[in-house]
């Protein structure tokens, strides 16, 4: 939404609240002064004694972060600290706070504590008195204290017990022991009696192949002292009955407590995206006591609908409700959404079944990237730091995001920014692998609860277009090996474990999500075919494709795997160096440093040996340290581009490409496009030109380069194409064009040719066909296809020249290559620097004109500015 656009809309907000000011609840926050400590009863007091003194909290927030804040621990994310902090997880780490209460809230009629996150296990008392025994990091608790309360010294106490301790007594009970996800190496609890899926908390947090084990404790999320008079309004969802060009019909379900039956009157008004105000309805009824729900049938015609970007505008309608009972008492609740139909289309076909999202009517190809925590401490996580990744994304020409499963529920910030950026959220339910104890009603009954909580307050966001179960648990069960090793210990176990699994991912969440959201589809689980006999399978369904990584194939067997969807593929990369400085000193950089080691989850420590299989199968052997990340990032951009365009020249057959992953949970490696610092990888540029709107897809196979035209418009689009072959130092020795049209929302083929046909006799090695797409309105898309792995190529020294001016508060780098210059990285020494384009292939006596906004003058930035590019000395 537009700056001034949100402008009107706030100051229509405001006016509309001001008309009932005296009836808004009272809400008061309950962050900010607390003070912690280690139990000193607990265990871990004989070796930190230091930690059982009260001392300065931040709440929201992680005993990590407040151990950190204290000076008691080193900084978990530099060096490699993290088996001397292992000793924090098996903790009980007691919070308070005090608050006074002035006299009209103490008067109020209702009283209730709000904790929106407390991670996990914790009791919470007020004033002496046990109100809670939680035991669901994801859940919000609402805590009646009508009466508990008093003018002065309010106490609030929280408990929060290890995790692992809690659990792992029972885990270990178990004959049969179900499958878990990633054992600790330190020993804080056993390799074969993993707690952390038995547990409702953030998975990651036990350590992941791109992350530390750091399980922390914490109230993680707000709490504040909610209270009202007589009547309120819990709640307003406007569901979406049907939304078209001409009308959209919806329905406004508003939940209420009233604490006397009566008359009433509900008005209902909403301001149009641009925060004019529409229409107001008004209805007389009649309330009971109690809890209850009120409806209101809603017709806007021809509504602004809401679109992922590139295919409209994304609409935002505010919606306001105002309640009025007897006595003048008033209640009030807004909420801003927008208007969309979202399908999840599945046509059965000669190959298989599709998988196709479709927005308004669209069917939209997904080009996007997994999503997974943005700090291993998520309360850290700045609403700033989320626009700008999410801006990012959409700088890339992404469209939708996938919200993985062993993280966390995303913040309200996050969606909001979904929503204005026009980005599709994919959103899993908080289960990330291994297997769930979905045998135990109690287990499940708990996660009914939390999906009802979640589905709720997300339910208003248009960016979410799928629900669904879990991340790879199915696949886990069917192909992994977890349902053969527990049948063969136990089959009727193994039975009960599957058939749990089959009523929480297929039955229990789809009837949350089908009553409290039921225009968002939701699938069991990702890959799957939801439920279907064959979990990850290129026919049906969504795929996980990891036999180029896991597997260790080649990249290229990237042109072999053609899913119907494709929910996740990825190769490894390390981020700048500038960003391993935060955590290694040079010394410590290394192939096989401790430090190094340690950044690096793949294989537990030894995942830099899977990426120098595929640098050395494509691009030899990295001189040292500093060229072995840089090849990493060239490696990463270059297998993913492939695959990318790949998918998106598979369209319709092919419906999406999200690959994994997008942002960062620390510095260090890992398979994302943007580092923990918000720094761009190569693969970040790149995709924003393999997923742009309007691209050429030329791949070569098995000596066979293929051209299609690729057009996510949904109109038809004139277009020329061009296909020069040249050598490296610029000699053309022939070309052809041609002129078409780009069918909308599709892939166009354009031609194809033989390595024999493209090189003419001209030498491999030293030629390269350059192949372009021009569209009115469009940038120039380009493709070059090289005859040999980069290695092998003949790459001279191109000859770099460079120029600098000013213009304006950027500073203007003009690059000219006296022969082709492939995967150019340009980076600074010791500076900070955003460049308009980076990772570039230059061909020969090109030139390109780059903005570089730095905190430098230009003398700085010429002799700090470092250029590599495959094939420099």
């Amino acid at each position: 939404m537009h700056r001034w656009r949100r402008g009107l809309a706030f100051a229509a907000a405001v006016l509309f609240a001001a008309t009932a000011q005296a009836a808004a609840p009272g809400v008061r926050d309950l962050g900010g002064a607390w003070e912690f400590r280690l139990l000193p009863q607990d265990l871990q007091a004989r070796e930190h004694a230091d930690a059982t003194q009260w001392r300065a909290a931040r709440v929201p927030g992680h005993v990590h972060t407040d151990l950190l804040a204290q000076g008691l621990i080193p900084d978990p994310y530099v060096g490699a600290p993290e088996a001397q902090l292992q000793w924090i997880g098996l903790g009980a780490w007691e919070y308070r706070s005090r608050f006074d209460l002035d006299p009209a809230t103490l008067r109020r009629a209702h009283a209730e504590l709000v904790f929106e996150g407390l991670d996990t296990y914790a009791d919470v008392s007020l004033n002496g008195e046990p109100l809670l025994a939680a035991d669901n990091a994801f859940r919000t608790w609402r805590l009646p204290v009508t009466g508990k309360l008093r003018a002065r010294g309010n106490e609030l106490r929280v408990l929060l017990h290890s995790p692992i301790r809690r659990l792992l007594p029972q885990v270990q009970a178990m004959p049969h022991k179900i499958a878990g996800n990633y054992p600790s190496p330190y020993g804080d609890e056993p390799k074969d009696a993993m707690t952390g899926n038995f547990a409702r908390k953030p998975g990651y947090h036990y350590g992941w192949d791109w992350g530390p084990r750091y399980v922390t404790a914490g109230i993680w999320r707000a709490v504040r002292l909610e209270s009202w008079d007589g009547l309120r309004i819990d709640e307003l969802h406007l569901r979406q009955l049907r939304v078209d060009a001409d009308a959209a019909e919806l329905s406004a379900q508003l939940q209420v407590r009233a604490d006397a039956a009566g008359p009433a009157t509900l008005e209902v008004d909403w301001l149009d995206p641009d925060g004019r105000r529409a229409r107001s309805l008004r209805q007389k009824i009649t309330l009971r006591a109690g809890e209850q729900t009120l409806s209101l049938p809603l017709r806007i015609e021809r509504p602004r609908r809401w679109y992922p970007y590139g295919y409209g505008e994304q609409a935002l309608y505010t919606f306001r409700a105002r309640l009025r009972g007897e006595g003048g008492q008033q209640a009030q609740v807004q909420q801003r959404t927008g208007l969309r139909r979202v399908e999840l289309r599945r046509p059965r076909d000669a190959a298989g079944q599709g998988f196709a999202f479709a927005v308004n009517g669209i069917e939209i190809f997904a080009k996007g990237a997994n999503a997974i925590p943005f700090d291993m401490f998520p309360a850290r996580v700045s609403t700033q730091r989320l626009r700008k990744t999410l801006e990012d994304a959409r700088a890339a020409n992404m469209n939708m995001l996938r919200n993985w499963g062993g993280g966390y529920y995303e913040s309200d910030a996050f969606f909001d920014l979904a929503d204005e950026l026009g980005l599709m959220v994919w959103q899993d339910f908080m289960y990330g692998g291994g297997m769930q104890p979905g045998y135990d009603a109690g287990f499940r009954a708990n996660a009914v609860a939390e999906a009802r909580d979640q589905v709720r307050r997300l339910r208003r966001h248009p960016s979410i277009v799928l629900w669904c179960g879990n991340n790879e648990e199915e696949t886990a069960w069917k192909d992994w090996g977890h349902r053969r090793t527990l049948t063969q210990a136990d089959p009727a176990f193994a039975q009960e474990v599957w058939d749990g699994y089959v009523q929480l991912f297929g039955r229990d969440l789809r009837d949350v999500v089908a009553r409290e959201s039921g225009e968002v589809p939701y699938w069991s689980s990702s890959p799957s075919n939801d439920l279907d006999e064959k979990a990850n399978d290129s026919a049906k369904g969504d795929k996980h494709y990891w036999d180029v990584w896991a597997g260790s194939k080649p990249i290229a067997a990237y042109l072999g795997e053609s899913p119907r969807f494709m929910s996740e593929f990825g190769l490894q990369a390390w981020p700048v160096l500038r960003t391993v400085d935060t955590f290694a000193s040079k010394a410590e950089q290394g192939l096989a440093t401790p430090v190094v080691r340690a950044h690096q989850k793949f294989l537990a420590g030894a995942g830099n040996e899977r990426l120098l299989l595929y640098i050395r199968a494509g691009y030899g052997e990295p001189r040292d340290f500093a060229d072995f990340v840089y090849l990493s990032q060239v490696m990463q951009a270059e297998g993913i581009e492939l695959a990318a365009l790949h998918h998106r020249a598979s369209r319709p057959h092919t419906m999406g490409s999200l690959y994994w992953q997008l942002n960062d949970v620390w510095p260090g490696a890992s398979w994302s496009s943007i580092d923990y610092y918000g720094r761009w990888k190569a693969l970040q540029f790149h995709a924003r030109r393999f997923f742009a709107p309007v691209a050429a897809s030329a791949l070569r196979k098995d000596g066979r380069t293929a051209l299609n035209l690729l057009s996510d418009r949904t109109q038809a689009k004139p277009a020329q194409w061009t296909l020069r072959v040249i050598d490296f130092d610029g000699r053309e020795h022939w070309r052809d064009q041609g002129q078409v049209t780009l069918a909308p929302l599709a892939a166009t083929a354009a031609g194809a040719w033989s390595d024999a046909e493209l090189l003419r006799g001209a030498d491999p090695r030293r030629t390269a066909a350059v192949f372009e797409l021009q569209v009115a309105g469009e940038p120039v898309s380009r493709r070059v296809v090289y005859f040999d792995e980069a290695k092998s190529l003949a790459l001279a020294d191109p000859q770099l020249r460079t120029q600098w001016r000013r213009d304006g508060d950027a500073a203007v780098l003009t690059l000219q290559a006296g022969a082709l210059t492939r995967a150019l990285w340009i980076e600074f020494d010791g500076l900070d620097a955003q460049l308009s384009d980076n990772a570039l292939t230059l061909l020969p006596g090109e030139s390109v004109q780059l903005r570089v906004r730095a905190d430098a003058d230009l003398e700085r930035l010429r002799r700090s500015l470092r250029l590599r590019w495959l094939g420099a000395p």
